[in-house]
């Protein structure tokens, strides 16, 4: 299956590591400067809601953004892939930059309120479902297919940078100036990502992949149709959504509820969510440093299967230190899998189909992942979190049979 065209070969040179291509750093600094914003932004959100209304009203701010997300996702993909990825994401880093700024303006001058922040939220929301496809996008076009594993790796290392210099980064701003001021801290660190992405040079698609006077839906349901008759595509989706739907609810509302009853209090949890980051940061360095790993088809499927049964395992764990051991252990195991999986619908799709792939794989982790989080905090009410954990073990399980049952995606290797 050919994936890139002569004319990408030529710009982006196979043989250069992509942690020593300029190209390929400008494009996760201007990642990295967006995810740091993204987290100073919801904590800044979370902050402003709660100032001003009731819990109720904050949650419901909070979850505002999740609904337009979720329906315009597979549309964001026939965009992006209509337009090209770094059009997308510089157009969507602009208007999330404005949008961000405006209401940090709005909140100096006229105070909380929770209007603005619902808009916001609204836009937030409509704009990350054309900016999450085309960021899943954009790596095959910056850098050659043997790379990707690599980029998958630095991309999961600028996640975790973002997730532990976010938080604090958008807490100083709240207690130096309010939420106006982490607003500000988000809007700036978005814009930071504009002018290193108009400088990334991209590979552009074959013509023929691009010619044709198709409408936007007939692109859509092209792209399903595409996924649903790939041989590897197809079940490693089905893969990808049975393990995150395993996945999400223990290790989110589960493990708040499982320190509580433990008695381990907000800092053990601490300590057991440090432990999984840790797991997964070291899997992203060491992507980033092998960059490929054999049989990834396979090492995915038994990553899934074995990570659930430590997901199972952390109910049952009676001390925090042990815990974080076992929720290290999860991190390297889903954070390898997640990579591999990544990597995978990055170098078995076509380039004219990967927005739509990547937003098909994106309402599966956003959409119907998130599900399990209201199921599991009601299920664990009535049967206690020791049987919860081993049923969601179980759905996670399954995704890594369907991995391993599935010839091709058994099979499935990374090119070189």
């Amino acid at each position: 299956m050919t994936t890139v065209s002569a004319a990408s070969a030529e710009a982006l040179p196979v043989e250069r590591p992509a942690h020593r291509d300029g190209n390929v750093l400008r494009w996760l600094g201007a990642y990295t400067a967006s995810m740091v914003g993204d987290n100073v932004y919801y904590l800044a959100l979370a902050w402003a809601a709660v100032r001003a209304g009731s819990p109720a009203q904050a949650g419901l701010v909070m979850a505002v953004s999740a609904l337009p997300r979720a329906l315009l996702m597979l549309g964001g993909g026939v965009v992006a892939d209509r337009l090209g990825p770094r059009r997308v994401v510089i157009g969507s880093d602009v208007v999330r930059c404005a949008a961000v700024l405006g209401v940090a303006a709005l909140l100096w001058l006229a105070g909380p309120g929770l209007w603005p922040l619902a808009v916001l939220a609204l836009v937030f929301g409509a704009v990350d479902a054309v900016f999450m496809p085309a960021v899943g996008a954009l790596p095959a076009r910056v850098t050659s297919r043997g790379q990707l594993a690599r980029v998958q790796g630095m991309r999961g290392l600028a996640i975790r940078f973002a997730s532990v210099v976010g938080a604090p980064l958008g807490g100083l701003g709240v207690a130096l100036g309010g939420a106006a001021a982490a607003f500000g801290i988000a809007g700036l660190l978005i814009a930071v990502s504009v002018p290193l992405l108009v400088s990334v040079r991209v590979g552009e698609l074959p013509p023929d992949d691009t010619a044709g006077d198709s409408t936007a839906w007939r692109d859509l349901v092209g792209g399903l149709r595409y996924i649903r008759h790939h041989r590897v595509l197809a079940p490693l989706m089905l893969a990808i959504a049975l393990g995150d739907l395993g996945f999400t609810g223990p290790l989110n509302v589960g493990l708040a509820l499982l320190a509580d009853q433990r008695g381990w209090g907000a800092s053990g949890m601490g300590w057991v969510l440090a432990g999984f980051s840790a797991g997964a940061g070291a899997v992203s360095l060491l992507l980033t440093v092998r960059g490929r790993l054999p049989r990834a088809g396979s090492l995915a499927g038994c990553s899934i299967f074995v990570g659930s049964a430590a997901v199972g395992a952390l109910a049952y764990v009676p001390n925090v230190l042990g815990a974080a051991g076992v929720a290290m252990l999860v991190g390297l195991l889903t954070g390898l899998s997640g990579a591999l999986c990544g990597a995978l619908l990055q170098t078995q799709s076509e380039p004219a189909y990967l927005g739509r792939v990547t937003a098909v794989a994106g309402l599966v982790s956003l959409g119907l992942a998130p599900l399990g989080m209201p199921l599991s905090a009601a299920a664990i009410g009535a049967w206690g979190t020791g049987p919860v954990f081993v049923a969601s073990a179980a759905v996670c399980a399954l995704g890594g049979v369907v991995a391993l049952a599935a010839p091709a995606l058994r099979r499935a290797e990374l090119p070189h």
